[in-house]
């Protein structure tokens, strides 16, 4: 029919939808740089678990180091104007900015020959109590440790050997034997002695009003310092004699117990000593200050004083003056 009137045929075109394409191997690729990175991760996370604090310090102060120091040296960058903050040297500091310096070395080193000569010193008094008969009778009343301030000599009481007559400073003969015993050895080093006497918590009949416990301490304390010299040591070797009552008992559970009662001998270490000294130069400055103010408002006092009686005697004079001055009245008397 088409071809009787001569038109063109129609054609209808039908387009099939297909299936969204796979975009290649891209995402592979992708796929394969997040594993990548995964097992980086994890290998970086296990690297850090098998390192030891310190290895981790040292890791943690090479991020803390700007890029500038690390490369040119010089100062960190936290010790100029800089936002940026910088790294220390020291790894065995929490503060970055902190880092040993020579004289810290040196300090340490004189630290540690002064504990070896303080360990020395007790196994020498170890064996001068063992090779001592006298001495050896009482090795349970005597304790020999090592503290924070020094190498600490106590001398304790039992029931049925006190170290002083009951209730006074009266030292006993054995008591007397231990104490000039180790005085001469405590010349051997030049460490400073301190001496502190302890009682147990049996109080007065009047209580703290008269005679205490705090004098009967300090008095027993005193006595020993008095017989460690008799002994042989030297009296400029004493820094401290202080008296501390029932404060710190030795056995806390019975505070009425006889080891209580004892004193402490402290050759004390350099730190120690330091310490002490300058609490002491402390307080002596504040004692000269309030003795300065206390003179200085004497002073002024006294000339406050001195100026009082002035005044009077001045306005007198001007007095005087002004009538000398005057013109004479008529019929006055000159």
């Amino acid at each position: 029919m088409s071809s009787e009137h001569g038109s063109h045929p129609i054609v209808i075109k039908r387009i099939k939808k297909s299936a969204a394409a796979h975009h290649g191997g891209s995402w592979k690729i992708a796929y394969a740089d997040f594993m990548t990175a995964m097992m980086a991760l994890f290998l970086v996370l296990w690297l850090l678990k098998a390192q030891t604090p310190k290895d981790l310090q040292q890791l943690a102060e090479y991020f803390r180091t700007p890029l500038k120091v690390a490369i040119a040296g010089g100062n960190k960058s936290s010790l100029s104007s800089s936002v940026i903050p910088g790294g220390g040297l020291d790894i065995t500091r929490q503060d970055a900015e902190v880092r040993k310096t020579p004289d810290d070395a040196v300090q340490k080193a004189k630290e540690r020959q002064e504990s070896e000569r303080l360990r020395a010193l007790k196994n020498r008094l170890e064996q001068i109590i063992e090779n001592n008969p006298v001495l050896r009778q009482f090795r349970p009343q005597l304790l020999l440790d090592i503290t924070s301030e020094g190498l600490r000599i106590q001398i304790l009481d039992t029931q049925n050997r006190p170290m002083f007559r009951t209730g006074s400073a009266a030292v006993e003969p054995y008591m007397r034997t231990i104490l000039r015993e180790i005085g001469p050895v405590l010349n051997e080093m030049p460490n400073k002695v301190s001496l502190s006497g302890h009682t147990d918590a049996a109080n007065y009949s009047n209580g703290e009003r008269t005679y205490s416990n705090w004098e009967l301490s300090s008095d027993r304390s005193n006595a020993s310092r008095r017989e460690l010299i008799a002994g042989g040591m030297n009296e400029g070797k004493v820094l401290r004699v202080i008296g501390l009552a029932a404060t710190m008992p030795l056995d806390k559970k019975d505070e009425m117990a006889p080891v209580n009662r004892r004193i402490s001998i402290v050759v004390l270490n350099q730190r120690a000593q330091s310490r002490i000294e300058a609490e002491n130069a402390s307080a002596a400055e504040v004692s000269v200050a309030a003795k300065a103010g206390a003179a200085g408002q004497e002073v002024q006092a006294g000339l406050a004083a001195a100026s009082a009686p002035a005044a009077p005697a001045a306005s007198a004079a001007a007095a005087q003056g002004n009538a000398a001055a005057a013109p004479a009245k008529p019929g006055s008397v000159q």
